[in-house]
């Protein structure tokens, strides 16, 4: 019979517990439990905990009993993309259990950990996460789940995003049947199919509909505009939608823009991407719209903004991050040209488009403040 495992940190979080196991859990099976010589710390930059090894400290949690193997060889793919692996213990009260430690030189351990505070930050994001590793389950292994989990981890927390998200349109709130749901590809992109009924707008549901959408995360967009110089910076950069559509400009202009990382704001992903991108800092940030770029095949949401700085010439450079590959050039346009631009439909990018119009409007009272 398989010991007893001790949870210490987010698998006590009764619903991330059921999606990694595949089935309804009894909270009868779990009673609160101490494991001494340990504390139970944050990971630095990372939404779940560790356990440091202490003599004079005692880790809180629950010990979970009766578990199946079948359970134990989920829970050992889900904890292994993180490096975890099960390690026999002594709890407080004598009982020989198993707890799932990582490599003390694994991750950086960052001030003490509490389960309540990540719950109302992470739980959602994490629910979601776990649902696309453990739909990996017997296809692809820990290693190559945890080889993307930067990637799952940013369409989950675009899911938080989304899940939050109402523009106020007035629209139809017809229901939605799902008769099946699959992952066709995934990777630093995923791509789902779906075949479904909707509602229609005389209330009968429509044929058995196949479709299918791209998950691309949600990003922000960041026009930098000097309203003294009266100039705006574009980034140049190569990209692979020109490339697959054959179009012989593989390098285009846009705004500064990233995808949102998880914890983050659009507004602080805004900030962060100028920096990393052109070395800006920017002053002010004024919205100038939010929404889906293809609400017909894509989850994208995008968040534009123009960011107010200064703009002196030598701004204007080569940059972005090598961890990234990213080679990212910035140029300098003045206000005049880049309406220009957009007037002549010289402007390949359309949320460029939409900033040149934007600040047109705009302009002047930027301009006076």
């Amino acid at each position: 019979m398989a010991k007893p495992l001790f949870f210490y940190g987010t698998l006590r979080h009764i619903p991330l517990l059921e999606i990694v196991l595949g089935q309804t859990f009894d909270p009868q099976q779990a009673q609160d439990a101490q494991l001494g010589g340990y504390s139970c710390h944050a990971v630095e930059n990372a939404p779940f905990p560790m356990l440091v090894a202490q003599a004079d400290q005692m880790a809180q949690g629950v010990v979970v009993s009766g578990l199946t193997p079948s359970c134990i060889n989920r829970l050992n793919f889900y904890e292994g993309g993180f490096d975890y692996d099960l390690v026999d213990v002594a709890l407080e009260d004598g009982t020989a259990a198993q707890v799932y430690l990582c490599d003390p030189q694994r991750w950086q351990a960052d001030g003490a950990w509490d389960f309540t505070v990540w719950q109302a930050q992470w739980g959602a994001m994490s629910c979601y996460a776990a649902r696309e590793v453990m739909g990996h389950y017997g296809t692809l292994t820990r290693d190559e789940v945890a080889a993307i989990f930067p990637q799952i981890r940013a369409r989950a927390w675009a899911n938080v995003l989304g899940s939050q998200h109402r523009a106020g349109q007035d629209v139809f709130a017809g229901s939605v049947e799902v008769a099946e749901h699959r992952r066709a590809y995934t990777g630093y992109f995923a791509l789902d199919e779906v075949d479904l009924q909707i509602e229609q707008f005389d209330g009968s549901m429509s044929p058995l509909l196949a479709r299918s959408y791209f998950i691309g995360g949600d990003a922000a967009l960041v026009l930098p505009y000097d309203p003294v110089r009266d100039r705006v910076m574009l980034v140049e950069q190569f990209r692979m939608g020109p490339f697959g559509r054959d179009d012989p400009e593989l390098w285009q202009l846009e705004p500064i823009a990233g995808r949102i990382d998880p914890g983050e704001t659009a507004e602080q992903t805004a900030l962060r991407e100028a920096h990393e991108e052109a070395g800006l800092t920017l002053d002010h940030l004024e919205v100038v719209a939010k929404g889906y770029p293809s609400p017909g095949d894509s989850t994208g949401y995008y968040n534009i903004f123009v960011g107010l700085t200064d703009l002196p010439d030598e701004a204007a450079g080569i940059g972005g991050l090598d961890s990234e590959a990213e080679n990212i050039r910035s140029r300098l346009i003045s206000f005049d040209d880049f309406l220009a631009m957009a007037e002549r439909q010289a402007l390949a990018n359309t949320p460029t488009a939409l900033l040149a119009y934007w600040l047109a409007h705009h302009r002047s009272r930027l301009r006076s403040a």
